[in-house]
């Protein structure tokens, strides 16, 4: 059995990975899908102040609260930065981080500077006029994503704050030292944000590397076969 901690995407929460939670556990593993504050059914706490920072320390203390160790800590898209961030500050309970389609920042990057300068401008243009200045409303969902599912969904996202898109993270280098598994979707537009990633993490020193056939929210759209391949990453 091995304790896995998945950190959610953007706009998300812990409730979107229910299938791939429930999946993983019937397998025989300890599985936690918290959801970061001001999303989900921890909206209440949102204000201007939550930004990355807040994410990270909500992660950390689910961690210590726990008392976890050994871990495989997963991030999805913007979990990455957080799940990097979790990791550099507590290595020592970390057993293997694994990135799911998911940002891998350096030392004072925000999620974005990862984004074209177009990109940023039209996301400032959709916090100015859909957010009220500080809020960024959710992003489109991935194109495989069912009809039905589509819906649920729908209901469930909200806006997070710019600040967790703005501010840069500190590092201290402890994160790259783990070892560490990059899972890149591959069914998507050409230019895809995650592929600088992808591409450096398939090479790299340390890491372990895979592809699923998917668009980017694989936990919605092909639940099992994520978990399925989540337990070969922990069983590696």
């Amino acid at each position: 059995m091995a304790t896995i901690v998945i950190c959610h995407g953007a706009w998300g929460g812990g409730w979107s990975w229910r299938k791939v939670r429930r999946a993983l556990a019937a397998r025989g593993h300890d599985v936690l899908t918290p959801t970061l504050t001001g999303l989900g059914e921890r909206a209440t706490l949102l204000s201007r102040d939550t930004g990355l920072t807040t994410h990270i320390e909500d992660l950390l203390a689910v961690l210590f609260y726990e008392d976890l160790r050994d871990v495989y800590l997963v991030g999805h898209s913007y979990g990455g930065m957080v799940v990097t961030g979790v990791a550099d500050r507590a290595p020592e309970r970390i057993a293997r981080i694994v990135y799911l389609d998911a940002f891998v920042p350096e030392d004072g990057q925000s999620v974005l500077e990862f984004h074209s300068p177009e990109a940023r401008q039209r996301i400032r243009d959709a916090v100015r006029l859909q957010g009220d200045g500080w809020l960024m409303p959710p992003g489109p969902l991935a194109p495989d994503v069912a009809p039905e599912e589509a819906s649920w969904l729908a209901a469930r996202r909200m806006p997070q704050p710019l600040k967790t898109f703005e501010e840069p993270i500190r590092l201290s280098g402890a994160a790259a030292r783990l070892p560490r598994t990059y899972i890149y979707c591959t069914v998507k537009a050409p230019g895809d944000v995650f592929i600088p990633f992808a591409t450096r993490a398939r090479t790299g020193a340390g890491w372990t590397y895979f592809d699923l056939d998917s668009g980017h929210t694989p936990n919605n759209t092909m639940p099992d076969r994520l978990a399925a391949l989540l337990e070969l990453v922990v069983r590696a």
